[in-house]
């Protein structure tokens, strides 16, 4: 099978995948339509795939990283392809750049050295100089203040419980915090159970969301309004949950003291009391070492025995393999499937040694181990029953 890397990743991905015997071609910059045809997966990091043609041969789109608004979703799944990401990999690094904007926001801190830097032509003078205005850039400390932390996952996480070690009072936000992230949270962490207490009691809100329908703009003229005088807003998520005019009255009447995000725009370039930092959340040789692992590890198992872990657009599905040849079935989620194909399996006179079946959303898919081997035939007939989007035989 044959992966295709169109991308700057970590040349550990094709060592991993070369070590799975699975053939690599990594051209980073190579354009959409050159991506070989044949290509059994294909490995991104930011490489726009949104014009991709997606054939037949195509089973997986690995991202290494989070986001995945650079690959099409709908498209992907209409055709059975499994899109996979790496929540978590680059946590630690996001962590620190949030816990550094902290800093950044409350103290004067980039504005000081690039006067500083100014200066230069005073040649001695610099010193007291240097001593005489540096009241200028005065600020405040973040010990004792709140952090109010939108979004309890991968990021937020360990962002609320670094704060939290620093001293600051947290609260958290997430309705849909998982049981397992749960355990992670530190218990000094204070659990809101409105978004309103949260806005309402932090002096500094960081967003740790993912942008969908329901977020999108989720920081506009009324949830400002609900903040503190002065807050500090942090944005390492997605620049479109914030509506920039919205923000940019905010922060001209004062009502935001502060804005530091990941996602600059030309919007808010020109805005005061910003701070752009050029998308480096991600962006730690660490980082990009842990997404290459393990969107490689992910997809070669993926290839080699139908698992999946860590999709965007598939459900979490895995089953042990003792042996057995196997088959996975990716199916429309709708009644009546699975009968079908343990029909053509019996007809075949292929023994189903274990099974599993997973749903999500309008999708599903199934991995079965069977005593034997599957025939090419067999995967053409699964793939003429109505209903059923991609088969194959491992």
């Amino acid at each position: 099978m044959k992966i295709a890397i169109p991308d700057k990743v970590s040349r550990t991905a094709a060592k991993i995948f070369s070590d799975n015997n699975l053939v690599v071609e990594q051209n980073p910059g190579i354009e959409v339509d050159k991506i070989p045809k044949d290509a059994d997966a294909i490995v991104v990091r930011s490489y726009e795939l949104h014009n991709l043609k997606i054939n037949k041969s195509l089973k997986a789109i690995g991202r290494a990283g989070a986001g995945v608004n650079n690959i099409p979703i709908d498209k992907c799944t209409e055709n059975g392809v499994v899109v996979f990401n790496t929540p978590g990999a680059n946590a630690n690094a996001v962590k620190e750049l949030v816990i550094c904007s902290m800093l950044l926001a409350s103290r004067e801190i980039i504005a000081g050295v690039n006067w500083t830097a100014s200066q230069k032509d005073l040649g001695d003078k610099v010193p007291e100089h240097v001593e005489k205005n540096k009241k200028l850039f005065s600020g405040t400390e973040i010990m004792g203040k709140c952090l109010g932390v939108l979004g309890l996952g991968a990021i937020g996480i360990p962002v609320a419980n670094a704060a939290s070690a620093l001293g600051m009072r947290v609260i958290g936000y997430d309705p849909y915090i998982s049981i397992e992230n749960a355990w992670k949270l530190s218990t000094t962490v204070e659990k809101a159970d409105t978004i309103e207490y949260l806005l309402a009691n932090s002096d500094y809100i960081t967003l740790h969301v993912p942008l969908t329908n329901g977020t999108k703009g989720m920081v506009n003229s009324d949830t400002l309004a609900k903040m503190k005088n002065g807050v500090k807003l942090l944005n390492f998520s997605r620049g479109e949950l914030v509506i920039s005019e919205d923000l940019k009255k905010a922060l001209d009447s004062g009502k935001v003291g502060k804005y530091i995000t990941d996602f600059p725009s030309c919007d808010v370039l020109e805005a005061k009391n910003v701070v752009c930092v050029p998308h480096l959340g991600a962006s730690t040789e660490e980082a990009e070492e842990n997404c290459a692992v393990m969107i490689s590890n992910q997809l070669a198992d993926f290839l080699k025995n139908g698992n999946i872990a860590n999709s965007v657009n598939f459900p979490a599905c895995k089953l042990e393999r003792n042996g057995h040849g196997r088959i996975t079935v990716v199916n429309k989620n709708i009644p009546g499937m699975i009968e079908k194909i343990t029909e053509i399996l019996a007809e075949e006179k292929l023994n189903i040694a274990g099974m599993i079946n997973k749903s999500k959303d309008n999708v599903a898919y199934n991995i079965f181990n069977i005593d034997g081997t599957a025939s090419d035939a067999i995967i053409g007939k699964l793939q003429l029953v109505e209903g059923i989007i991609k088969a194959r035989k491992l």
